[in-house]
């Protein structure tokens, strides 16, 4: 069906005035505060928020019901790790082979892409060089021009001259682009930090580690800023109400990042026993990003290729159980970009699998990454006074994570945008 055309289906089925009523009824519903499921459920919405959710709700006359049938009811997934533009393929080539306008129209499809999948909130974590394009993404989304999820955006990332995402691998006479914005000293990443907020930006990320090395068995990484740069960049953005989001894989950089203060070590493949008392401490979460690994192990060039990623995702796990029984808290970033969008639910299976309960996952999903995307109380529950996204999956998550890859409803805001079939 052409896109407009299921657009104007979607608007038919949605109530669009302020005083619009809409009652879900479905076999079961996730209270995620509690990590269970009741039987019925039931949320009744007026506009773009819920009035009431529980196994039965009123019913105000002129309400449109839809039955969801032998579906479970639960708030819109969070994916705190995106990258809206990239898709499968060499990362580096896409960057200069593509224009930015491409790449724009390709993070619109991918919100698309995510939202249709359940995913009604997203960090989208960089732009990998195309600068603050992901502000017309995000503002498009907030206007009602393209569907997409509730986007926090960072623009570019900040990195170092010859950093983790420098063009460092081209012909030096090509002058060819960093995929993120130089920042060596305090006082560069004071500036790029201004500029990253007057073009738009939600949040700062930075890249505090890489290259990554894993050699028989043993992870090391460089880190590129010191713990005074990365306590200026956060007492910086925190100036203005806002945070520093780090790109963050191994030691020292992990442990700087920690004592600045940032609102989530994205990766964290290797923290040390200072580092995760540090999170634990300061309630700083862990993003694991283990889809990504999972993915590049999958599809590697070359069976060597497949064991060194397979290893690396064993040591990854290790390390992650390691942080789970220290309690370092977690929040679920996926990393999509580099493979489709529109498949990251499998970051919750993985999380389950690598040792955290099936509602101790979907906590961290809705809980932790609605906090850490800024909106507490606002999304992550099904509860009064929240905003009404919405999602209906096939079977019970908090018994089999897998549910949430199985996704038949969503609503964002009160709007149907993928009824169920």
């Amino acid at each position: 069906m052409p896109f407009n055309k299921m657009r104007y289906l979607i608007l038919a089925l949605t109530l669009t005035t302020a005083n619009a009523q809409i009652v879900l009824h479905a076999a079961h519903m996730l209270v995620v505060e509690q990590g269970v499921t009741v039987s019925p459920g039931e949320v009744l919405i007026q506009g773009q928020r819920i009035v009431e959710a529980g196994k039965s709700v009123s019913h105000p006359s002129g309400a449109q019901i839809i039955d969801l049938g032998d579906t479970t009811l639960m708030p819109g997934l969070i994916d705190a790790h995106v990258h809206l533009f990239l898709h499968p393929g060499a990362e580096d080539l896409q960057t200069v082979e593509e224009s930015v306008p491409q790449r724009t129209i390709i993070a619109v499809l991918a919100a698309r892409a995510d939202l249709m999948a359940g995913f009604t909130a997203e960090r989208d974590m960089g732009t990998e060089g195309a600068g603050s394009a992901d502000t017309a993404v995000r503002n498009a989304i907030d206007k009602g021009l393209v569907p997409g999820p509730r986007l926090r955006i960072s623009g570019n990332a900040i990195d170092i001259l010859g950093g983790h995402e420098d063009a460092n691998h081209f012909n030096p006479a090509q002058h060819v682009l960093s995929n993120a914005t130089y920042a060596n000293n305090e006082d560069e990443i004071v500036e790029a930090i201004r500029e990253q907020f007057k073009e738009g930006a939600d949040f700062i990320k930075i890249y505090e580690t890489g290259t990554d090395k894993f050699v028989d068995g043993v992870f090391s990484t460089p880190y590129q800023y010191t713990e005074a740069q990365l306590s200026a960049a956060v007492k910086e953005a925190a100036r203005v109400g806002k945070h520093v989001a780090v790109h963050a894989t191994g030691e020292p950089g992990t442990n700087f990042a920690a004592r600045a203060g940032v609102v989530s070590i994205d990766h964290a493949d290797q923290l040390s026993a200072e580092t995760m008392q540090l999170m634990h401490d300061k309630n700083i979460p862990a993003v694991p990003t283990f889809t990504i690994f999972d993915y590049f192990a999958e599809h590697a060039a070359n069976p060597a290729a497949a064991d060194h990623r397979r290893a690396e995702l064993a040591y990854k796990a290790a390390e992650f159980k390691k942080q789970l029984a220290f309690g370092v808290p977690m929040a679920v970033g996926s990393d999509v970009g580099p493979f489709p969008h529109g498949t990251q639910a499998r970051e919750l299976v993985l999380m389950v699998k690598f040792g955290m309960k099936p509602a101790d996952v979907l906590k961290a999903d809705l809980l932790n990454g609605a906090a850490i995307l800024g909106w507490a109380k606002q999304i992550g529950s099904l509860q009064p006074g929240y905003l009404a996204d919405i999602i209906a999956v096939d079977g019970d998550p908090t018994a089999d994570i897998s549910a949430v890859e199985r996704v038949k409803f969503v609503m964002k805001g009160g709007e149907v945008f993928r009824p169920l079939k």
